[in-house]
């Protein structure tokens, strides 16, 4: 046995020790790791670091399933000294030590290996202190490091709350050292959000930082290839067109990772009407919780409203913070059809355009309305005036008759009421009111 085993209490057996205890608890936590009535030994750790750790048969199978099979079942052992090469020696202790007496010992440098040994063996209650350590001392600088062993143990309560501390804190959370050790799955787990608060071009050039280190990792060269080989599945998670051109011209277009024909086609759907299709997801990230939600303002719907390069607006207030992502238009009278758009949303007092998109979207000549979202959520406060417009170049299309002044959204959930007010907006407006017109939906998050 290596010298390090020396370390271990052993303590020489007292005579009527039972008569210095009053309760059956404070009988078994003297028996921890204690040698008086030990029936079997455990081995645990490798090489240098092995402990020779005395035990009671009894005192385990009470506590676990799993020692319960190892001493009493069909496959029982009948050794005296069983190895434990995997497991930590610190951990096991925690876990007799909660075993044999209900304390719980664990601090951040045992607490991973603890939760590992209890799952082990089967000991849900100390799983879940462990469960409830890392919660607690769950921060942006770690909440990566959480995620990939909150996965590898299958622990899903504690990934959601990494997953919705990295949503708040994402770009503390990208900078923190953790980040480039993760896992390709995990990358992608988080690459799928839709609620990541970040600029897409940040989120890029992270996900280039973990390629350049899982090149390292594979001992690959660190070419652009070779980044683009490691990121795998992950490349088409990055939403590039929710990027400005400027940003995408100066980051990902020269990184050597796309293709030329996705560079290509990522320009010209930044620059043209109507836009080709790419590979990549347009919808926005929205550093927000909760589902989305619309209302509609009008009750019914007519043919045929024209466009001669003025703006449809609608002023609007409401009664709490909203976060609007988007707007629903009416499409053409003529069958499929694309349209160009441009989308606001104006801070009427100040004149400040807080939200605008050049985009366009295909129709289908139905009556319908037509998702055209902004890149990044735009905050809409309590009882400010704002303006909604949009500028469309096409042909005749539908519009909204039967308009309602207040029109009131309530949450299924929580019950929660949004109430939209809407008025006039006054100035060059292509005939858009309260009472007819375009804009009859808006999108947004609470």
């Amino acid at each position: 046995i290596p010298a390090s085993a020396a370390v271990l209490v052993y303590r020489e057996p007292v005579y009527n020790w039972q008569a210095t205890k009053n309760t059956v608890k404070e009988r078994f936590a003297f028996l921890f790791n204690n040698e008086v009535l030990s029936d079997v030994h455990f081995l645990v750790g490798k090489g240098m670091g092995v402990q020779r750790i005395p035990a009671h048969r009894f005192a385990l199978a009470v506590g676990s399933a799993v020692f319960d099979a190892m001493f009493n079942g069909g496959m029982a052992t009948t050794s005296t000294e069983i190895e434990l090469p995997d497991v930590e020696p610190a951990a096991f202790l925690a876990l007799l030590k909660f075993l044999y007496s209900d304390e719980v010992q664990i601090g951040p440098e045992t607490v991973m290996t603890t939760l590992y040994t209890a799952k082990k063996y089967a000991v849900p209650a100390l799983e879940a202190h462990c469960v409830e350590f890392l919660k607690k001392n769950l921060r942006a600088d770690n909440a990566f490091m959480l995620l990939t062993q909150a996965r590898l143990f299958d622990e899903p309560q504690l990934a959601s709350l990494c997953l919705e501390n990295i949503d708040k804190n994402t770009v503390d959370a990208l900078a923190a050292e953790g980040f480039t050790d993760i896992d390709l799955d995990t990358l992608v787990a988080v690459l799928e959000r839709d609620t990541l608060g970040v600029r897409e071009v940040r989120l890029f050039g992270a996900a280039v930082r973990w390629a350049e280190a899982e090149t390292q990792r594979q001992q690959y060269q660190p070419t652009p290839e070779n980044k683009r080989k490691v990121l795998g599945k992950a490349l088409v998670l990055i939403r590039f067109p929710l990027m400005t051109i400027e940003e995408f011209a100066a980051g990902p277009a020269q990184s050597g990772i796309l293709s030329d024909q996705e560079v290509v086609s990522l320009f010209l759907h930044f620059t043209v009407n109507p836009k080709p299709h790419v590979e990549f997801i347009d919808r926005p990230r929205c550093c927000l919780r909760g589902k989305e939600c619309s209302i509609t303002r009008f009750g019914q719907v007519e043919s045929r409203w024209g466009y001669s390069g003025t703006s449809d607006c609608i002023r609007f207030s409401v009664n709490r913070r909203i976060f609007v992502v988007g707007f629903g238009l009416y499409g053409s009278i003529h069958g499929p059809t694309d349209y160009q758009v441009n989308i606001q949303v104006i801070h009427t007092d100040s004149n400040t355009v807080l939200g605008q998109n050049d985009t366009g979207f295909s129709c289908d000549g139905s009556s319908n309305t037509f998702r055209v979202m902004f890149k990044e959520p735009v905050e809409i406060l309590p009882s400010v005036n704002y303006i909604a417009c949009a500028t469309l170049k096409g042909p005749d299309s539908h519009y909204g008759t039967k308009g309602m002044r207040k029109v009131t959204h309530e949450a299924p959930a929580t019950g929660t009421k949004t109430c939209f007010t809407f008025c006039y907006a006054a100035g060059n407006n292509n005939g858009t009111s309260v009472e007819d017109g375009q804009i009859p939906e808006v999108i947004f998050y609470t």
